[in-house]
């Protein structure tokens, strides 16, 4: 047999083929070993340890089902005040945003118009009064004769007529005198309710008046208050065979716009006659007590309602779920502190818990904070979770009630 050097010599030419030397071989082998060796002298390096996590166990109660619908705040009665005869006006006797009561004067138009008018008025009632007088004298001394037959029958019809038209006069001249006295009146432009008078839309020297300006200011009744909502047929109906009674008896909460709960809870004042064929919707009333006129007509809202209560549910943190590709999911740490990955089926919100459906048990622990860090196998490290202090109020005086802060508000949620 030919070794590998020769063999290389026969087949290939002498530039080519290198010379065969055992021992260069052996060199390099062994320095492969050494260095491999080197880079693997290190111990093994230890494995990190595992991550530190906030957990909270699975809470199970029962929790009411809300419902809400978009709401807008309205007086209870909304007076638009009016000039009801025309003139100029001269004073302005309230204070814009003020309670007024019930009669007092708002505006006064010039007088002196009306004034002479009535005046007039009653001199012609008096005169007429005084023709009626001499009439019905006439006819006391005419009666007499009649009976006598010393005068003619026509002589009698006469007298009678006259009297009676003396008297239909007097009447009359009356009602001129009434309309004129009305006509005055209306120059003191009075509060027809007790309210908040708004804005005044006439200033002092305007000629107002039917033809006019329409409108001079608004007053509105607030306490109670009206919030009006769109509730669609199906809600209405729900509501109705969901809580067992009519929906107008059903409590009610505002939110207002800052996310603050109103303190005071309402009731449904009314539903309308009929269902808008345009919307679908009905309009419905609820009623709010407003002491110190806290709420004000045009503000907006949200009215919730609980409508049912869900049995038994299953609440975790809000922060616990997280969303992925559409799908929900809850980092769920086992007994071996374990982090498993489920997908879980959520329902509604209720204050800053979320109502889990499918894939959780009671008393599971899920993530809340490290849920970044964590990943399906991990062994991690879980902490209860660390309650934060509660701050202390800050003392302010107030007229109207503080309404109370809301955190996410409980409502039904299709997932």
């Amino acid at each position: 047999m030919q070794s590998i050097g020769a063999r290389c010599r026969t087949e290939f030419p002498p530039r080519i083929c290198f010379r065969f030397n055992p021992h260069l071989v052996a060199t390099f082998l062994l320095l492969v070993v050494f260095l491999t060796g080197a880079g693997c002298s290190k111990g093994p390096q230890e494995a990190p340890p595992a991550p530190a996590v906030e957990v909270v166990t699975v809470i199970q109660k029962d929790v009411p089902v809300y419902h809400e619908w978009i709401g807008t705040l309205d007086g209870l009665v909304n007076a638009t005040i009016r000039a009801q005869v025309q003139g100029y006006l001269i004073k302005q006797n309230y204070r814009e945003g003020d309670l007024v009561k019930t009669g007092q004067v708002l505006f006064e138009i010039d007088p002196r118009n009306f004034q002479a008018t009535l005046e007039q008025a009653k001199g012609q009632l008096a005169a007429q009064q005084a023709r009626w007088t001499t009439a019905k004298a006439n006819l006391a001394r005419i009666k007499p004769l009649a009976d006598l037959n010393a005068i003619s029958k026509k002589d009698l019809d006469d007298s009678i007529g006259t009297e009676q038209a003396a008297r239909a006069a007097v009447f009359s001249a009356q009602a001129t005198v009434d309309k004129a006295q009305l006509d005055l009146d209306f120059t003191r432009i009075i509060s027809p309710v007790d309210g908040i008078a708004g804005l005044a839309k006439a200033q002092i020297g305007n000629l107002v008046g039917p033809g006019g300006m329409e409108e001079l200011t608004t007053v509105s009744t607030v306490n109670p208050i009206k919030v009006y909502i769109q509730v669609s047929e199906q809600e209405y109906l729900q509501a109705g065979r969901d809580s067992g009674q009519k929906i107008e008896k059903l409590r009610a909460e505002l939110i207002l716009a800052d996310g603050s709960i109103y303190p005071n809870k309402g009731s449904f004042a009314f539903a309308d006659r009929q269902v808008d064929v345009r919307t679908g919707t009905i309009k419905v009333a609820a009623i709010f007590p407003n002491p110190g006129n806290f709420l004000r007509p045009g503000q907006y809202g949200k009215i919730r309602v609980a409508t049912s209560i869900r049995k038994d549910a299953l609440l975790v943190p809000q922060r616990a779920v997280a969303e992925i590709q559409g799908k929900y999911m809850v980092a769920v740490v086992g007994a071996d502190n374990k982090v498993d990955m489920r997908t879980v089926k959520t329902a509604e919100r209720v204050d800053n818990l979320w109502v889990i459906l499918e894939g959780l048990k009671p008393g599971e622990r899920v993530v809340v904070e490290g849920v970044q860090k964590v990943r399906p196998g991990m062994p991690v490290t879980p902490k209860a979770l660390a309650e934060a202090p509660a701050k202390p109020e800050a003392k302010a005086e107030e007229k109207a009630p503080a309404p109370q802060k809301s955190a996410e508000p409980a409502k039904a949620e299709k997932r």
